[in-house]
């Protein structure tokens, strides 16, 4: 069993606890910070989206600024966002037609309340566009994208399987349809780790600068991920489903997380605490997230054993 990697204290009273597992790695690549069973296989979710984003940027896709950022996103389906998806599918002289991504209403509520759930509101929208525009530029079909034996696809495995230093331990299907690649979360640190510090020019740091410079097309703009970023200098976050988190500083100092239950409300915390075990500041009021009793905070989430 994983230890507690978080309590839920309401009123003074611990009315429940998460458990989960850390991968974190110091400068050197060297681990720094292991709890839990980090070198187990996971599925990453979206914390896969960076080496996805990579893959593509190798495969001849031509996105700059915040459009390269947008296409690892899991954005909060704002209008920016849609606007940006939108823009790489007519580049690409596509339409929005061409997405396989699933309708869903946008994870931002203030955006929900105004609008209707679709493709480009989905938060995948777009990686997906981007993969599209990556299959134009090859000319590889653009119907079977998805397709795990897609030519896509296998350079998205392979670029997986260099960034986290391993082999695919198995192949599944994300919430948005693509194929999904289980990696360990020590390999998930060293992929982060490795698109941070590489050679100035290259995709992956191309993609990392994008990432830091535009937090909120990778995320939104009421996001604990551009929250984070904004607060620390050189820092790249990823969020996963499922309770996932991983980070990268520019010197190389890299970690991951696992909640056990797939809760969401535990990652933040966690990755905040395990950012300080590795000895970046981070500012105190990211640390927790608050509870209320009616109007008033009552409690907190918090990181314990860190």
């Amino acid at each position: 069993m994983h230890p507690v990697l978080v309590e839920v204290e309401r009123s003074g009273f611990v009315e429940s606890r998460h458990r989960g597992s850390v991968a974190a790695l110091a400068v050197d690549g060297s681990p720094a910070v292991t709890v839990g069973s980090p070198d187990e296989p996971v599925f990453p979710r979206s914390a896969n989206k960076p080496m996805q984003a990579v893959a593509m940027a190798r495969s001849g896709l031509a996105l700059e600024d915040e459009l390269l950022a947008l296409s690892s996103a899991s954005h909060s389906g704002e209008d920016f966002h849609v606007e940006g998806a939108r823009k790489i599918l007519a580049d690409a002289g596509l339409t929005p037609d061409a997405l396989q991504c699933p309708p869903q209403w946008p994870l931002d509520l203030e955006v929900a309340v105004r609008t209707e759930k679709s493709r480009l509101r989905m938060n995948c929208s777009g990686k997906h566009a981007a993969m599209l525009a990556t299959c134009v530029v090859n000319g590889w079909p653009t119907e079977s994208y998805l397709h795990v034996d897609h030519p896509l696809q296998v350079a998205v495995r392979e670029t997986v399987e260099e960034l986290t230093g391993e082999r695919v331990a198995a192949t599944g299907v994300d919430g948005c349809g693509a194929p999904l690649f289980a990696v360990s979360l020590t390999g998930v640190a060293r992929a982060l780790r490795a698109i941070v510090t590489a050679e100035p020019g290259t995709p992956e740091r191309r993609l990392a600068d994008a990432m830091r410079a535009h937090p909120e097309w990778t995320s939104g703009t009421h996001r604990d991920e551009r929250r984070l970023m904004a607060a620390v200098p050189g820092l790249l976050v990823k969020c996963g489903a499922e309770g996932v988190d991983a980070f990268a500083l520019a010197d190389g100092r890299a970690g991951a997380i696992k909640i056990d239950d797939g809760s969401m409300r535990a990652r933040t915390p966690v990755t905040v605490a395990t950012l300080r075990a590795l000895g970046a500041e981070v500012p105190d009021e990211l640390a927790t997230v608050p509870l209320y009793g009616g109007d008033v905070i009552v409690g907190e989430i918090r990181a314990v054993g860190l």
